[in-house]
């Protein structure tokens, strides 16, 4: 691992608003945030700007919410806050203009970086077929990593959320090439999310289903406006509890039971403190938004 995480806790929050920023507030209110993030600490914010479908279909983060956020870092003082990342589908500043978070980045004054342009660093990786991969060299320098990104059912890796955020928004297309499938990634996708996510530690996630993705992901499905959004310190324990949001167990998902087995994060439902709404309810909630009926895997 490149680093140890900043905090260990299994505390998760549920919570629900139809506007994103506030329940993103919300969210943080019920997590024991204040002082995690120190006046010396570079925190990068892994934003999810996968391709240029516009924010509302659920492909990529909401501008306005992405504002939010990093308003609330700023509230932490550190010393330097970076928003990255690195879309497949398209150029990243493509996605970047086309949708305003460059005002965003420009009204904040943070710093921006591209993850599919260097200057790049080799990162090993416990991985039978992509042994290592360049990584812009921003996540050496990084102390606090925020995945922040919308939940999908994904045709490849089950779900997507905070996890593979990060694995998949690393590794530079102009490397890997768009979308990233030209040396191997895919060949192996959950193995290789595992790989990136043993040796590089999230230290916050922020996973927004405002809208959430059903159907087929990453870009292809029907956008569920639920004002639903999941956050914690243990990025193994909010993706399980997004995973029961999409009605999986994590033994359905490779990666994170991998994951939970070698003790990076918690995938035990009853090792999880989870604040706000209560699991079940969110499950029934969100389920009877998106399929019009309700169900819930521990009913």
């Amino acid at each position: 691992m490149l680093r140890k995480k900043a905090l260990d806790s299994n505390i998760i929050a549920i919570v629900n608003n139809p506007n994103e920023g506030l329940a993103l507030r919300e969210a943080i209110a019920l997590l024991p945030f204040n002082g995690f993030i120190k006046n010396n600490h570079t925190v990068t914010i892994t934003a999810n700007l996968v391709n240029l479908n516009p924010p509302q279909q659920g492909v990529v983060v909401g501008p306005q919410t992405l504002e939010e956020l990093i308003k609330i870092i700023k509230e932490q003082n550190p010393k330097r806050i970076v928003v990255a990342a690195g879309s497949g589908g398209a150029t990243t500043y493509d996605v970047l203009n086309t949708y305003g978070y460059n005002q965003v980045l420009m009204k904040e004054g943070v710093e921006f970086c591209d993850l599919n342009v260097g200057e790049f660093e080799d990162l090993e990786l416990e991985h039978d077929i992509v042994k290592s991969t360049k990584v812009n060299k921003l996540l050496f320098e990084t102390d606090i990593l925020i995945s922040f990104t919308q939940l999908k059912i994904h045709e490849e890796a089950t779900i997507s959320a905070s996890i593979k955020n990060i694995a998949l928004s690393w590794p530079p297309a102009s490397v890997h090439g768009y979308p990233k499938k030209n040396l191997g990634i895919h060949e192996d996708l959950h193995g290789f999310i595992y790989a990136f996510a043993k040796k590089v530690p999230i230290d916050f996630s922020i996973v927004s289903l405002s809208p959430a993705m059903i159907g087929t992901g990453p870009s292809k499905g029907k956008a569920i406006h639920s004002g639903f959004l999941v956050a914690g310190f243990d990025a193994v324990a909010v993706d399980t509890v997004c995973a029961r949001l999409l009605g999986f167990k994590p033994q359905a998902i490779n990666y994170l039971f991998r994951l939970s087995n070698d003790k990076i994060g918690v995938s035990n439902i009853e090792d999880i403190d989870v604040k706000g709404i209560k699991l079940i309810d969110a499950e029934k909630q969100f389920s009877l938004m998106a399929y019009g009926k309700e169900f819930a895997i521990d009913e």
